[in-house]
């Protein structure tokens, strides 16, 4: 059995669909493909199940050419269901004069199974797209399964010592927790816990190489959105810097501090020391 996902949107975008496609996809005992934009393609090949990944930008420039292209994508495989994360006349359209039997989606008249986002954090919310074939969603449960090998090498890569790893992965943008803090939140845990390991994460580079550094780590601290998903499917405590509880699932390790919306800038070092358990 094969399954289609068409998936427009951000990054964090993609990586909240994970769950719900990959429970579906293990559910029916099917393989995926996925349409989404070519930049955002490494989060789909962090699923096994995925078998291809279609580039498709889903923007106001795409052509009819280009909506035909994947229309002959579509088409050519057997898919028995199809997730629709995209709106508008054009995908309809596509999928109208596809041969997909089920097709589900919040609105749009080439629907079959018309669905409502679901309520919990950001990941659950697709759990109707699932409901509406008889499928169930537990975002929480869900975990990312990365290779033996680069996990091998994430470890290699750490700092030297047997104590507890810090990973730190700032967002890096405007209205995020000063860079100072950043660089000397380190010293100062170290002033109580001496064995205490650092590592900070640039932003950009591969997705994988992030997954494979933050399931690695003992602890993460991020005010990048993509990073602290990384740290919820990879089941490692994390501290959410910026992002409301209610997008978290509610569990042991998961804790969020500040507001996003209105900067960072006023967390003090004890306000993270002590959402770090210091």
């Amino acid at each position: 059995m094969r399954v289609l996902a068409l998936s427009p949107g951000t990054l964090q975008q993609q990586l909240e669909r994970l769950p719900a496609v990959a429970a579906a996809a293990e559910q029916l005992k099917a393989t995926l493909q996925v349409a989404c934009p070519v930049a955002h393609r490494q989060a789909w090949e962090l699923l096994p199940s995925v078998e291809k990944v279609i580039p498709f930008e889903f923007s106001d420039g795409c052509t009819m050419a280009d909506w035909a292209n994947l229309l002959g994508c579509v088409r050519e495989p057997d898919f028995q269901v199809c997730f629709n994360f995209a709106s508008g006349r054009q995908v309809n359209l596509m999928l109208g004069m596809s041969h997909i039997p089920t097709r589900i989606a919040q609105e749009g008249f080439s629907t079959t199974h018309q669905v409502q986002p679901g309520s919990g954090w950001s990941a659950q919310t697709f759990a109707p797209y699932l409901q509406a074939i008889g499928l169930q969603l537990d975002a929480e449960a869900f975990r990312l399964a990365l290779p033996a090998k680069e996990l091998e090498a994430a470890r290699a890569d750490q700092p030297a010592g047997n104590g507890p790893l810090l990973l730190m992965a700032p967002s890096e943008q405007p209205n995020d927790w000063p860079a100072n803090q950043w660089l000397g939140l380190p010293t100062t845990i170290r002033e109580r816990l001496a064995s205490l390991r650092t590592q900070q994460l640039p932003s950009g580079g591969k997705l994988k190489t992030r997954a494979t550094q933050v399931a690695c780590s003992d602890v993460v601290l991020s005010s990048c959105p993509v990073t602290q998903l990384l740290a919820i499917y990879a089941g490692v405590p994390l501290v959410a810097l910026g992002t409301v509880a209610s997008n978290l699932p509610r569990r042991e390790g998961l804790r969020s501090l500040g507001d996003a919306a209105s900067g960072l800038q006023q967390l003090s070092d004890q306000d993270v020391l002590t959402a770090l358990g210091f």
